[in-house]
Order: structure tokens, then sequence, then C-alpha cells
């Protein structure tokens, strides 16, 4: 095949824009040829415009020579620039089956090329004949994309050979899905399709979709191309310094853990009546519910996010579940349990709040106690406390009350003994329950403080750096609150700053015994509201060190 004649003539003709750092082969040397400012921060020079340290390292893992690799800002970038290579506007057109990735459509609309499509089989198979049949003189691309997004089947190899085979312009084959799939990648069959172009992603198996980096894979003559119509700098620095480290990771182990949760899932999931779960080669699914609107605002409504995709072809009453964490999976499965009324068939795990995510439980027994602590710093479920202290129970019941957080606290003691085992091990509990769902803090405010609050004046500083620091400043005038001894109540909260590793300062005063304990634990739960509160699109360790 020809693929000059496929390529449009301004493009043909095309000098591409070229940078000094083209023609320069070495690898140190003085820049002064792009007027940047040479006071280095690790941002101050441009990108190198081929990403050769990259490309290295994409072609040692795919087994792709580098001439054959095009890396650009997401796999949107390649999907542009193969209209504005091949299509003339308002002149050919370009071909995909539906349902389908929305964005074949939105880059033909945006450079102005017809966009026909062929609808998919019932159970999403593809006709090969009724694609083939929608092309003509002026079609210059056919789109499939295996595993297909949103169906989340794959297409046979040979079905993709025999298209290539018989059509006679360029297949773009998106890949994004195939480190999920049984079917093995087209890499391979590279060389016998000069008409190929495979298209893959960094943002699903390894984990980096915040990066926006997509690849595509071609002859020498496509991805020559390429590199002439891309803008010159087209991936900057950090993300290219994030890629390289991106691609160290152990990709193999954690699509094992989503293929196996997709099982779980799936298997659940088909267990609940009213729910059909169309087979998957992809890290989501496509699940065929009794209305998808109601469903899909239920399960907003209980902090679960998923896409509706009922409004597709072929797709009517669908929603598209994409496999996350275990824990996340779980609180999914309630989720639809709990709406469809599936009388137990996906019962909530102890512990599980729905839809949320930063939750932990604490199982702490000793020879003295037994203590149970569920909480979830995102709320999701009642809170509770049943300690055998009452006053014990009714200042704990103020951490949720004032901070959002669900928090379920049961504890059995030797209280014929003393309250002291009780209460220290219910604040060992806790302070481990508040640290095991944070996670990694990533996004969180960190440091939580109050002003005077009640007929008291009751002040808790916080900080979740990781550092341990207690001070205790509260004079109680009497021995005992209720059932438990005063003096408890800084051992209390001194257990729970060391098992929970945070800075913790409290200092209260006031006359009435009883308002100064319950101002403390009101306090104490407003700044961890504060310090536990997480921005959704904030990942960053609030730390200048970079860790906590």
């Amino acid at each position: 095949m020809d693929i000059y004649k496929l390529i449009r003539k301004n493009i043909l003709g095309l000098e591409p824009y070229s940078t000094a750092r083209d023609e320069y082969g070495g690898q140190v040397g003085i820049f002064l040829d792009a007027n940047e400012s040479p006071f280095d921060n690790g941002f101050n020079r441009y990108p190198d415009p081929a990403q050769k340290s990259l490309k290295g390292k994409v072609a040692a893992i795919k087994g792709v020579p580098v001439e054959n690799i095009f890396i650009g800002n997401g796999s949107d970038e390649a999907i542009d620039l193969c209209y504005r290579i091949f299509c003339e506007p308002r002149v050919n057109n370009a071909v995909a089956m539906a349902p389908t990735y929305g964005m074949y459509g939105v880059a033909a609309g945006i450079n102005d090329v017809e966009f026909r499509q062929v609808l998919l089989n019932e159970d999403f198979s593809l006709d090969t004949g009724k694609l083939l049949s929608k092309c003509d003189a002026g079609t210059r691309l056919i789109f499939l994309c295996s595993p297909n997004n949103p169906s989340a089947r794959a297409l046979p190899n040979s079905q993709v050979e025999d298209i290539l085979q018989k059509f006679e312009g360029i297949v773009v084959l998106d890949e994004a899905y195939i480190d999920f799939s049984s079917v093995p990648s087209m890499l391979p069959e590279l060389d016998r399709y000069p008409n190929l172009i495979i298209l893959q992603t960094f943002s699903k198996a390894w984990g980096a979709a915040g990066l926006r980096l997509g690849m595509a894979f071609a002859s020498r003559q496509i991805i020559g191309y390429f590199s002439k119509v891309k803008y010159p700098y087209n991936v900057d620095v950090v993300s290219m310094r994030a890629a390289d480290a991106a691609l160290s990771a152990d990709v193999a182990a954690k699509v094992r853990i989503t293929l196996s949760e997709r099982a779980r899932v799936s298997d659940a999931l088909s267990a609940i009546p009213g729910l059909f779960v169309y087979p998957s080669d992809a890290n989501f699914l496509l699940v065929k519910v009794p209305d998808a609107d109601v469903m899909y605002g239920k399960l907003l409504e209980r902090g679960i996010i998923v896409r509706n995709r009922s409004n597709m072809p072929g797709c009517a009453g669908c929603l598209r579940v994409t496999i996350g964490t275990p824990a996340e999976n779980d609180a999914l499965l309630a989720a639809f349990a709990g709406i469809l009324g599936s009388g137990g068939t996906v019962p909530e795990a102890e512990g599980l709040p729905a839809g949320f995510s930063r939750w932990a439980e604490v199982r702490r027994k000793t020879g003295e106690t037994d203590v149970y602590v569920r909480i979830c710093l995102d709320g999701g479920f009642e809170s509770s406390s049943d300690t055998g202290l009452k006053f014990f129970d009714h200042m704990l019941d103020q951490i949720p009350r004032h901070s959002g957080v669900a928090l379920k606290v049961k504890a059995a003691g030797d209280l014929d003994v003393d309250e002291h085992h009780t209460v220290e091990d219910v604040g060992i509990a806790l302070g481990e329950a508040i640290g095991k769902a944070l996670g990694d803090k990533r996004g969180i405010e960190r440091y939580g403080f109050v002003l005077p609050m009640d007929d008291c004046e009751a002040s808790v500083l916080m900080d979740l750096g990781g550092r341990i620091d207690f001070e205790w400043d509260v004079p109680f005038t009497r021995e005992y609150l209720g059932d438990v001894p005063t003096e408890m109540f800084r051992h209390f909260f001194k257990s729970m700053c060391e098992a929970m590793k945070c800075n913790l300062h409290v200092k209260a005063s006031g006359e009435n015994n009883h308002h100064l304990a319950e101002s403390v634990f009101k306090a104490f739960a407003k700044a961890l509201r504060a310090a536990v509160r997480r921005d959704a699109w904030n990942y960053d360790v609030p730390s200048s060190k970079g860790t906590l």
C-alpha cells in the first residue's frame, strides 16, 4: 500500500517547525538557542521535543522500535492527528462502530470530516461486512476500539486483520484497555500492515491518567508525519519524568488484582435480581439495570459515581462501572444490593459504609478488653458508642456529631476491676482506625484547630503530619464525671494521639466539669473535621518534604 497517496497534499509538502534541539545530537551543552531562562529550577528548559528517553523505555517494554513510536498529549492528540494528516475537510470521511469511544466523532467534527457509524450486533460483536459497506472512495480512516468502550468486548485479531487486508485506507486500532484482555495486542503485527495505527495509553493499566500521555505505534512513515504535524513541545517535562517513573512500576501485579476484582464484582452483580452484566475484556463492566437514570441518581446519593451510557446506541438501560479497589467494589456491591432490595444477596460487610473509601476497622483484643472501632472519615453509616461507661459513651458521641465522621465503638472490658484498660484501649483502637482511614493522606488539610466554644474555653490543635507530640492542660476539679475518672480523659487522648501518630495539644478552662469535658471532645471533633477534610481534585501530600 502506498501510504503517501492517503496523506493530504498540504501535509505531504509541510515543512515542520524545527528546533535547534532537533539538530543537536549531544547529551550536554550550553543551550543558548531557545530564549529560555538560564536559571535552573527543574523547569526552565523546554522539554525534549522527540521524547527520546521516554520512547526508549517504551520501546524496550513494548518490543517496538523507537522510530515506530509517537508520544502525545493523551491518545486524543493522536486521534486528532489522524484526521489532520489523512482527511481533507468536507471531502473525506471516517467510519467507526457504534457504540464506541466518543472522541473519534468529536475529533471528526472539529476537523470538519464526515463521521459514519455502524451499529454493533446485539451482543456487541462486529459485522465486518456492514462496516466495510459504509466505506467508499472518500473513506480514509476506520476506527476500531478493542476492547471497546463502553461494551468492554475485544474484537478477534483475525477480524481486525481481515479489515486491514480489505480496506484501502488507515485502520486506527485503539488498544487503551488491552492490558486487561485475553486477546493479545496487535503490536507484533505492525510490520505486516503499513496501514495500521495502534493507540495505547498510560491512563489505564499504568495508572497515570493525570499525566495525559498517549502512545501511537505505526510504520516509520506514518510516525514521521505525526512528528511533523504535532506541536513542537507537545509533552511537558513533568509528565515525561513522571511517566518514566510509572513505567518502572509493577503493572502486572495491579492488573492481576483488577482482573480478580472484575470477576468477583461481575459474579456478585449478576446474582442480584434485575441486573445483567455483559462479559468484559477491560477494567470496567457494562451493566444493564431496570432504570438507568434512577439507578445512576441513587448511586450518586451514596457518593458513588459511575457512567450512565443509556443514551448510546445499543446501550439502553446500561451503566458503565469501573473496577475500583476491593473496598470501593464492596461499597458498590452493597449500594446495588441496597437500592434493588436484593434481600441480602450481597450483604453489606461489617464496617462497610456504602459509597465511601476512607474507612477502617480495628479490632483490639487483650487480656483485659475486647474493642471494636469502625470509622469512615466521610460519614456514611449510623454512629454509636457502647463501652459500658455511660459518660464515656456520651463523650465519644460528640466526635461523630461534631466532626462529620461516622464512628462505631463497641468495647467490653474489665470494668469490675477498673475503668483504666477500657478507656485506654478505646483510645488506642480509635487512633489506629483514624490512621488507617487516612491512608497516604493525599489531599487532606492536615491541620485542625478550634477556638473557644460552649461556656468553656476549649482549644484543640492538631497536626496529622506523623510526628507525635502531646500536650494537655485541662484542670478538672472533680475526681469522677458520671462513671469515668477525670484523670482518664488525659490518658484517652494521649493514647489516641500516639496511635494515630499526630501532634495534639489540648487546652481548656471552665467551672463546670461536665461542660469542660464535653467542650474538649467537641473541640477535638471540630479539629479532626478540619484536618481530615480532603480536596477531591488534590492528590498532593500536604508537606514540603513530600511525605508524611
